[in-house]
């Protein structure tokens, strides 16, 4: 999978507040899956190894699809009300555990696991994919290897979810493109955690910077 950072469609905020920084992906360690991933400013991460100069990863194609803009991105977050997490993880030290925790407990949405090899997950029942869910998730949210992302991306588009969320170190130009086409918005290589705390204020929670000058209380809504 590639960690280029992702190509910004603006050099000014497009959301009220937020510093022109945000636009681009947050550190997170804790929120990327394995492998190399930029940092801030397209620096490394603490332990990763440094990416070649035109920022793609070799043997895979360069980046040429656009994401959406921070503004989108706050209303594709505001508009739902349910998240489905495939890929979720028992395990602390999976990027999974660390996001699933957050939205539990900082967070308004109902949060539903999918993974076929589990039964349970931080007390909550975990279901073998997405069609055995009992409700419709508006947000997927993806933890899984590069080659499985289009299967997981038509599975998105078949049960009706309005939205496909490659998680931090994620990218699948394929996978974008099958859930475009089935009438999805999608986001790569973004942190779903790292997203909502950034525009509710929450990122200095794990010690980021939030990229918001309010002086504003900051509540959790969507």
């Amino acid at each position: 999978m590639s960690d280029a950072p992702t190509p910004s469609t603006s050099s000014a905020p497009d959301v009220p507040g937020v510093s022109p920084e945000s636009s681009a992906p947050a550190p997170g360690g804790a929120c990327a899956l394995p492998g190399p991933a930029a940092g801030p400013a397209g620096g490394v991460l603490p332990g990763q190894a440094a990416l070649p100069a035109h920022g793609a990863i070799p043997g895979q194609a360069p980046r040429t699809w656009q994401g959406p803009g921070a503004a989108a991105r706050l209303g594709i977050l505001r508009r739902a009300k349910s998240i489905a997490i495939v890929g979720a993880s028992s395990n602390p030290a999976r990027a999974s555990y660390f996001v699933a925790t957050y939205l539990l407990s900082s967070s308004p949405y109902e949060v539903y696991f999918v993974n076929p090899r589990a039964d349970e997950i931080l007390g909550r029942p975990a279901y073998a994919s997405l069609a055995e869910l009992p409700v419709v998730p508006d947000i997927v949210d993806v933890f899984r290897k590069h080659e499985d992302l289009p299967g997981v991306a038509r599975e998105a588009v078949e049960v009706g979810a309005k939205a496909l969320w490659l998680q931090l170190g994620s990218w699948n130009e394929e996978a974008a493109e099958v859930a475009e086409a089935g009438g999805l918005e999608v986001v790569m290589d973004r942190c779903l955690k790292i997203e909502h705390a950034r525009f509710h204020g929450g990122l200095h929670l794990a010690g980021f910077d939030t990229g918001v000058i309010s002086s504003k209380r900051q509540v959790v809504a969507r």
